[in-house]
């Protein structure tokens, strides 16, 4: 068995992800799927945040005129519906995971506390964190970079559903260029896409590095961390 080069990571799942092919809402098969990688990274002796989006139940606005204060709000409430969905699968696998909200919902979860997170991933738990940053105007995405700064992550590994960063988005250019490595201020510069400027510019001021890639690869969380080359390296 290969070792991994992280000891501690964060991984970024966006809501969509977990779907699968039904669109929205949670597809059963899929969670699994993306479940026994995380194990699989586990059994590495690895220590793990995820964060997890919520586009699988309620996007922004949605097209709506609501006010973005309140639809952020409620993108944050879809995203402790994915992790609790998470928390289930992988203490049904035996797998001890502890669910941390930055907005105060006590029934279901912990409120988010640096120390309580730092201490759980000590103990070998899986902590989830969700509500993203507990602030509108903010992606999860940011959220992800934020904690990835707080618990001092050796990378945050941004599980995507396409097998890296590209120049153009290559479902409509089948031409686009994907790129192996690119720097945080070329990502800003060229305007790409596959993460907001705000969490780039976050893991750049905190030397974070970026790994986005496919999600769907096979055994990609586990290469991801072994140091075998896949996706796209943000540095």
């Amino acid at each position: 068995m290969n070792q991994s080069i992280y000891k501690r990571v964060i991984v970024k799942l966006s809501g969509e992800a977990l779907a699968g092919d039904k669109g929205n809402g949670i597809d059963e098969k899929t969670l699994n799927e993306v479940i026994e990688q995380i194990i699989e990274v586990k059994n590495l002796g690895v220590q793990i945040g995820i964060i997890v989006g919520g586009g699988n139940f309620w996007r922004g606005r949605q097209g709506t005129e609501m006010d973005r204060s309140t639809a952020d709000h409620m993108g944050m409430l879809a995203t402790v519906i994915n992790a609790l969905a998470i928390q289930d699968a992988l203490e049904r696998k035996g797998v001890p995971t502890r669910v941390q909200t930055a907005l105060t919902i006590t029934r279901v979860a912990e409120p988010y506390i640096l120390r309580k997170a730092l201490s759980h991933l000590n103990k070998g738990r899986i902590v989830i964190f969700a509500c993203g940053t507990g602030n509108p105007y903010f992606t999860t995405d940011t959220a992800a970079a934020l904690r990835a700064a707080e618990i001092n992550a050796d990378v945050l590994l941004l599980a995507k559903n396409v097998d890296g960063i590209y120049d153009s988005d290559p479902k409509v250019n089948p031409s686009a260029k994907k790129f192996d490595v690119v720097s945080y201020k070329d990502f800003i510069a060229k305007g790409l896409r596959a993460m907001d400027t705000t969490a780039i510019t976050i893991c750049m001021e905190n030397n974070i590095p970026v790994l986005a890639f496919g999600l769907f690869e096979k055994n990609a969380l586990y290469r991801a961390v072994t140091g075998e080359k896949i996706g796209t390296l943000i540095k």
